[in-house]
């Protein structure tokens, strides 16, 4: 799901996301940088004004990505580039997507040095490492170190991503909000004169889904499960019955599949299932498959961005076509998406903060470790454009890090993509949640007990495949008797001293 554009673009039909956006591999060629024209860091020098000779210092860090043949190669190339600027090196060591997570938990308990690690809200879990302590908490060094970061990050990037009032990590600058969409296959839609432009909710589809269903014999028109999007902000993802809506002055949580929004979406899938729009075995789908290169599928959600169009069909090697369901929204989950952490034992907390300072200013530095050495892993298209070069033996994941909207563009990629990435993330309105942080000590139990209840049922409820007439219900009496009373409680009396602070 993190990588390549089902990462930080797609939520696909397969998973309900929160994930995201989540997260994604990215683009995974990189650029290197030559020292000319850098932005970054001047070095030290001493009180009157000469320069200091200083030892440098190496520090390490760890992130996350297939760790590529020419990583030393690259490694070396930026220890040239920065050690003269904040008289540092930096050792970069990948984990692979798949073990990153586990392997960082190791290291973490196990108290192995390290400076620097990639965190979010799906791998190495950010806000569960910087309440335990594990992260060094940022204030003071984003004020001195840290100015150019701050400076070029929006506002709600930090704001999201407080823990108990402060800051443990820096947020890679993409795309800030959430904004998910319908997303189509554009052949079927040019071939059966679909008109997109009165689709605005799920029950909007079904002309659009009776019309390939009775063309198109043997396709189902959504090929998995979809991403389903309620009016609602949760203070726990993992439990996406507890929320307020999003339009909330009262800051009241309520259960949110106890609502008409809730038991409309349901019936309208149950209804698609039941015409065939959906796979058979949609509730049990790990894989919805293929799909998407074989160009059998009408409509699925996805999660976008600027000129997200454009990242899908290149993939898809046929035209993608996407209608919102929402406005763009700052979501906690959405600005934890990528973050880089630095160790809460680091003995070099502010060589560590200078350098990743520099991945926010130095569009050298960026470039470098993104896409790589220019010649050998890429070549220049324009001033601010580039090729990746085929099987170069270096790939790293853009969206893990840095200032992204340093970084070259593809030559394909319209010339504006950065500018509309800062309107996008400008245009965006505040979750109401957005800051809060849930303290769950207190409720461990019930909330193990009340995933476990919607692990039963969600599956079967969220693909259509069960009618939410006779089981929503019955879902929301176990759910009760699971703990949710409780649990509403407590975090209602938290959101309520959070917002007192406020």
């Amino acid at each position: 799901m993190k990588k390549g554009w089902m990462g930080t673009t797609a939520v696909l039909l397969t998973a309900s996301l929160l994930a995201a956006g989540c997260g994604s591999k990215g683009n995974e060629e990189k650029p290197s940088a030559s020292a000319n024209g850098s932005q970054g860091a001047s070095p030290s020098a001493s009180a009157s004004g000469s320069a200091k000779t200083e030892e440098n210092v190496n520090l390490v860090w760890y992130t996350i990505g297939t760790p590529p043949k020419d990583l030393k190669k690259v490694n070396d190339a930026v220890n040239d580039y920065i050690k003269d600027k904040i008289h540092a090196t930096v050792e970069m060591k990948l984990l692979d997507w798949g073990d990153y997570s586990q392997k960082m938990q190791i290291i973490i308990a196990s108290g192995e040095p390290y400076d620097i690690a990639f965190t979010s809200s799906w791998a190495n879990d950010y806000f569960g490492n910087a309440k335990k302590g594990a992260f060094y908490e940022l204030d003071g060094l984003l004020e001195k170190e840290g100015k150019g970061a701050k400076e070029a990050l929006n506002p709600a990037f930090l704001e999201g991503t407080k823990v108990n009032g402060h800051n443990y990590g820096l947020p890679t600058n993409k795309e800030l909000p959430q904004q998910r969409v319908f997303r189509f296959n554009k052949t079927l839609v040019d071939k059966y004169k679909l008109d997109l432009s009165q689709v605005k909710t799920i029950q909007d589809l079904e002309p659009l889904l009776k019309t390939v269903k009775e063309n198109e014999p043997g396709l189902n028109p959504i090929p998995g499960k979809i991403a389903e999007f309620l009016p609602f902000d949760l203070p726990i993802n993992d439990l996406p019955f507890i929320g307020v809506p999003l339009d909330t002055k009262e800051y009241k949580l309520i259960n949110v599949w106890d609502t008409p929004e809730a038991m409309s979406y349901l019936e309208t899938v149950h209804k698609y299932y039941q015409a065939g729009y959906f796979p058979k075995d949609v509730a049990t789908q790990t894989d919805a498959g293929d799909y998407f290169k074989t160009g059998k599928w009408l409509v699925d959600v996805a999660d976008a961005q600027p000129y997200a169009d454009n990242l899908w069909s290149n993939d898809a090697g046929y035209g993608v076509v996407s209608v919102p369901m929402q406005d763009p929204i700052t979501f906690n989950w959405s600005v934890a998406g990528s973050l880089q952490a630095i160790n809460a034992k680091s003995k070099h907390p502010e060589k560590a903060m200078e350098f990743l300072n520099l991945l926010y200013t130095d569009a050298n530095l960026v470039n470098l470790i993104d896409f790589g050495i220019e010649g050998v892993h890429y070549k220049k298209t324009g001033e601010q454009s580039k090729d990746a070069i085929p099987d170069s033996g270096y790939g790293f994941p853009a969206f893990t890090t840095g200032n992204m909207m340093l970084t070259y563009l593809n030559t394909n990629d319209p010339a504006d993509k950065w500018e509309k990435f800062k309107e996008f993330n400008d245009s965006a309105t505040s979750a109401p949640l957005l800051g809060f942080q849930a303290d769950t000590s207190s409720i461990t139990t019930e909330i193990a007990n009340l995933k476990n209840a919607k692990d039963s049922t969600y599956n079967a409820l969220f693909s259509g495949t069960i009618d939410p007439k006779d089981n929503l219900p019955k879902v929301n009496k176990k759910l009760k008797d699971s703990g949710l009373d409780k649990v509403m409680a407590e975090l209602q009396k938290q959101i309520d001293a959070w917002r007192a602070s406020k």
